[in-house]
């Protein structure tokens, strides 16, 4: 066994040893949380963690049978990633914001939406106001 290939066991039962470390630690990651988005990040770099896994296993073995495996799981990984985001984006949207009409003394464009004053350069939200006499 030359120099070369002893270089190369080495540094791939150091990269196999790495990745079964994060794994570990990324399962702590989904046990523990503490939201959602915690574990559906962890799930994704999860199976990044599996196909480099696999990248050492073919790498170990000089074979390139795992290959389009790893494609087809990259391909899941990303697609389920999208999905999630999806899903969150969804049930994170913020309520209707309900509609107050604007009093009979009450310049245009003053009531309605919040933002919907259409450049009337009222600071809309931006705390009480004073009242003026009727």
């Amino acid at each position: 066994m030359s120099v070369f290939e002893q270089i190369d066991r080495v540094l791939l039962t150091a990269a196999i040893v790495l990745v079964l470390a994060a794994g570990l630690l990324l399962l702590v990651r989904i046990w523990r949380g503490p939201s959602m988005l915690d574990r559906a990040i962890s799930l994704d770099v999860i199976a990044a963690l599996i196909i480099a896994g696999l990248g050492a296993k073919s790498a170990v073995a000089l074979d390139s049978f795992y290959f389009p495996i790893m494609l087809v799981l990259a391909f899941l990984g990303f697609t389920g990633s999208v999905g999630i985001a999806r899903f969150i984006a969804v049930r994170d949207r913020p309520q209707a914001v309900t509609v107050i009409a604007p009093s009979p003394a009450a310049p245009p464009g003053a009531g309605g939406r919040f933002g919907d004053d259409a450049g009337s350069g009222s600071d809309a939200g931006s705390g009480p106001t004073k009242e003026e006499p009727k």
